[in-house]
């Protein structure tokens, strides 16, 4: 117990030496020792790196999880030390309620057929961004928190322990420097001995001396200290240039796992989309409709290339003859048709024409199409005997 309390009391008396230097130094009115360039400037790239780091670590958790409450959950399970529980990504819970949809709308359906399709493709997209988070968290992101939880905190506790160090010494400079003054001082008033008691004057002589010998002596066992803790923290410190290294190998391998996922997002998607039919050309949308009176739609065709009529030259307006391609309206009365591969056919749905460039269509009926250079790909020209106009892809069903 007498040893917990000298200990204390010692404690107590370094940590007031050290608040007392410390606030001197702040105020202006204590000399601080100044550590050299080149270990500032180790001491700028640690702090630099450990900012850096965090914030690429916090956002790529973002981009990794955008939810949260999740990360929020990942999080606990983390510090608690138990396994996060695996949980269903956003493209998977799509393919369970398109399949679902499917049954009940009935897999038959046209509707029901491209439900099918396009939820096994978000569950395969789903699963594939499940293993690029996992690759991720593991290639990616544990290094950078190892880093931030393990080398950068034992660097942190050696630069704490190097600024205590600093405290000591500048507080023992302070010392010997109070101890020469006042030594200096005694030395000075060589008659104030004379008045004094002999045995006063020869400890009085001593004891000033010793005041400085002491402090010259405590000086050296800080300095010695404070030297060792600053090439402790220097190789720390400099090891930052390692960290730069490894966290480039863990860049380079996030990188080839998002590579390889959008890859496989991509192809994915094409082979949808080959299924869908809309892969060459402009996909024929099919769907069933409410009004009775309309006619049942059949599956959607794909609508192969269609051929083009050489482009129309624009030719400048004369005054009192009308021009309605130099005025930029398509009149499809003045435009022929290729002399080979036009298309046929079939129309799906009954169709209104909005104005005189179109064509009205009824269900079921054949008709030719083929299309123009800067047409709008949704639109085809349309013939029908004499008659021609333009026409909707989406209400045709192009036959080979």
């Amino acid at each position: 117990m007498e040893f917990n309390v000298k200990k204390l009391a010692s404690d107590a008396g370094v940590f007031f030496s050290r608040a007392m230097q410390f606030t001197e130094e702040k105020l202006g009115q204590a000399e601080k020792t100044e550590l050299d360039a080149h270990f500032e400037n180790l001491l700028a790239r640690a702090d630099c790196t450990k900012n850096w780091t965090e914030k690429i670590l916090r956002q790529t958790e973002v981009l990794l999880q955008p939810n949260p409450s999740a990360r929020v959950e990942e999080f606990l399970y983390e510090k608690l030390d138990r396994k996060v529980p695996s949980r269903v990504t956003n493209g998977e819970l799509l393919a369970q309620y398109m399949t679902e949809a499917a049954n009940d709308f009935g897999p038959g359906t046209p509707y029901g057929k491209t439900l099918i399709k396009v939820g096994e493709t978000q569950r395969r997209l789903g699963a594939a961004e499940r293993e690029f988070i996992h690759s991720a968290s593991i290639n990616f992101l544990t290094p950078l928190r190892n880093f931030l939880e393990g080398d950068w905190r034992t660097i942190s506790k050696e630069r704490r322990i190097l600024q205590n160090r600093r405290l000591d010494l500048d507080a023992c400079k302070a010392r010997l420097k109070k101890a020469k003054a006042a030594e200096a001082k005694a030395a000075a008033v060589p008659d104030f001995q004379e008045t004094r008691p002999r045995n006063y004057v020869l400890s009085a002589s001593a004891s000033a001396p010793l005041s400085r010998l002491q402090a010259e002596h405590e000086l050296r066992l800080t300095q010695t200290e404070f030297d060792r803790q600053a090439e402790v923290t220097r190789l720390l410190l400099e090891g930052i240039s390692s960290t730069h290294v490894n966290h480039l190998r863990c860049l380079h391998e996030f990188v080839e796992s998002q590579t390889h996922y959008y890859a496989q997002c991509y192809q994915f998607m094409l082979d949808l989309q080959k299924q869908l039919g809309s892969f060459s050309g402009t996909f024929v949308g099919n769907a069933e409709s409410a009004s009775p009176a309309a006619a049942t739609s059949p599956p959607a065709v794909a609508a192969a290339s269609i051929p083009a009529v050489p482009t129309i030259p624009v030719v400048p307006t004369i005054v009192g003859v009308p021009n309605t391609v130099a005025e930029g309206v398509l009149n499809p009365n003045e435009v022929k048709p290729p002399a080979s591969g036009t298309r046929r056919a079939r129309v799906l749905y009954d169709y209104e024409a909005a104005d005189s460039t179109e064509l009205a269509l009824l269900a079921d009926e054949m008709i030719t199409v083929y299309s123009l250079p800067g047409m709008d790909p949704d639109w085809l020209i349309g013939e029908r005997g004499n008659q021609k106009g333009k026409v909707p892809v989406t209400y045709l069903e192009l036959l080979s």
